[in-house]
């Protein structure tokens, strides 16, 4: 199912590239991580993917973060919630995450 996403909304709803230690390794299998808007779907998130990128996109898993309380200078508060998406390339396809990186 091929979904058509407007030009706006393909940078809205990939926020960024996530790196971390668990990202790196799952990038050896060829799976990349990427914050995404909270309201988008994983077809969305694979027609963005695909597009930016110019690569093919096998699969999309998706985890909701929810917001932990914190103390911040002793008074209660509450980190925002996050939405990450693991996407999975087709064989012999890859992203290079590291441009721009100095």
């Amino acid at each position: 199912m091929n979904m058509i996403v407007s030009e706006e909304r393909i940078f809205e709803v990939l926020r960024a590239p996530l790196i971390s230690e668990k990202s790196t390794l799952a990038s050896q299998h060829n799976y990349y991580v990427f914050k995404v808007a909270k309201d988008s779907s994983k077809s969305e998130i694979k027609a963005a993917v695909e597009k930016i990128f110019n690569v093919k996109v096998i699969a999309v898993n998706t985890l909701n973060l929810k917001g932990k309380i914190k103390r911040f200078k002793g008074k209660l508060g509450k980190r925002a919630g996050t939405k990450k998406a693991f996407v999975k390339l087709a064989e012999g396809n890859s992203i290079d995450l590291t441009i721009g990186i100095k």
